[in-house]
Order: structure tokens, then C-alpha cells, then sequence
């Protein structure tokens, strides 16, 4: 990725460095259907490292002790490679997605006595 990485992001410059990367680097996008199991392979390792940091499960002996940080960004670009190969603009996507939860949940949570 370039230089403009370690500055602000947005989405829709996110999915245009991974393309770039995709195309320079990683000679081409893998399949959609490898791509869904890389990425359910990068959740199982975010979950690995959520549930013996946060959860009730401890590290074993020679655990490898990953990064959250480091697990959340291998979500995010094997997401990213999806949307991309997908023709979804995560961008457009999202403010879609906020607007129905918006809609939809306006006094939902609020009224929840379980969130209080």
C-alpha cells in the first residue's frame, strides 16, 4: 500500500490501495468462494485472540498471541478484496446500512431495559 496508509482512510481509498496491491503484488484476486473462507479463517483467528483477551479462555503454552489490531486489518482486506471483486462500494454500502439501522431501530435501543 502507499505511502497513504499511515494517514486518514477512507473506505472508498481502502478499496482502491487493495486493488492497487491486488494488481501490483498479488498478481490477482483469489476466487469469491476462497476469498469467504480466508475470511472466515481471519474471523476464527480475531475470535482466537477476543475470547482469551476478553473471554473466559487463557492462552496455552506456545499459543501464537496475534494482534487485535493486526486480526481487525486481515477482516478488513479480505473484506475489502470481496466488495472489490463483488462491484460493492463499501462506502455506499454503509451509509445505506446505517440509514435502514437508523430507520429501523430509532427507539429500539433506547427503550431496551437489558441496555441499561
Amino acid at each position: 500500500m502507499t505511502s497513504e496508509a499511515s494517514s486518514d482512510i477512507t473506505l472508498r481509498s481502502a478499496q482502491a490501495e487493495v486493488d492497487e496491491w491486488i494488481r501490483t503484488i498479488g498478481v490477482r484476486y483469489f476466487s469469491e468462494l476462497t476469498n469467504l473462507a480466508q475470511l472466515v479463517e481471519e474471523v476464527g483467528e480475531l475470535s482466537r485472540i477476543m475470547s482469551r483477551t476478553y473471554g473466559e479462555q487463557s492462552f496455552k503454552a506456545g499459543d501464537r498471541r496475534g494482534e487485535l489490531s493486526d486480526e481487525l486489518a486481515d477482516v478488513l482486506f479480505v473484506l475489502i478484496c470481496i466488495a472489490n471483486q463483488t462491484g460493492v462500494d463499501l462506502t455506499a454500502a454503509l451509509e445505506k446500512n446505517l440509514a435502514k439501522k437508523t430507520g429501523r431501530d430509532s427507539e429500539r435501543h433506547i427503550n431496551n431495559p437489558k441496555l441499561r
